[in-house]
């Protein structure tokens, strides 16, 4: 099994226990908005390990979560970042332009209404900056012919081509999904999401 494999099992079974504990909370206390934020970052990450017709459902099911999140506490900051978030990983999984620009355009309100709650943070400024670039890059990755299933966990197209084409359209890969990645935030989430999760052990 190599690294990259390996790292896809170990976040797999990290975000899917979050899953199930904010399920768990909500159950208890379904006004807790942290609860509903880390819920909400959790279906993120776990939709950027599926295939195109998986993410969706939990990209959907993520941008639910925050919603309510925010009708507790409109001025919650990470919540509105991280939806920011899913809105432009919806954004590249959606062939059609339009629709695409939609949810580019949306990450970009929420990304400002984040860095307006909390001005100075670097990673919301970063986030908005590169959201300024999603429509180009996601004419790229489709006229490249990656489509969403580069940025949907699977296999790049079906058709074999050529090492040269392979080699061309590598570092550009390699740019798309280092966007997603810093759309995930996954050093920022683990960080406030390790806190959280229950089979930690508090007293190291």
């Amino acid at each position: 099994m190599d690294n990259n494999m390996q790292n896809d099992i170990e976040r797999l079974m990290f975000f899917d226990h979050a899953r199930l504990a904010a399920e768990a909370t909500y159950v208890k206390n379904p006004l807790d908005a942290d609860n509903l934020t880390r819920w909400g970052g959790a279906l993120l990450e776990l939709s950027h390990i599926q295939n195109p017709s998986d993410s969706k459902p939990m990209l959907q099911d993520a941008i639910s979560k925050l919603n309510e999140a925010l009708l507790i506490n409109p001025r919650k900051h990470d919540a509105l970042w991280i939806l920011g978030n899913v809105h432009i990983s919806y954004g590249f999984i959606t062939p059609d332009q339009i629709e695409a620009m939609d949810h580019f355009e949306k990450a970009t309100h929420f990304f400002q209404l984040a860095l307006e709650e909390q001005p100075g943070n670097e990673l919301y400024m970063k986030s908005l900056e590169l959201a300024s670039k999603a429509p180009e890059l996601h004419t790229e990755v489709h006229n490249h012919g990656l489509g969403p299933q580069s940025l949907g966990g699977v296999a790049g197209p079906s058709s074999t081509s050529s090492k040269a084409m392979k080699k061309k359209n590598s570092d550009f890969t390699h740019d798309v999904l280092g966007w997603v990645i810093l759309a995930a935030g996954i050093v920022t989430w683990i960080h406030f999401a390790k806190s959280y999760m229950p089979f930690r052990n508090r007293a190291l």
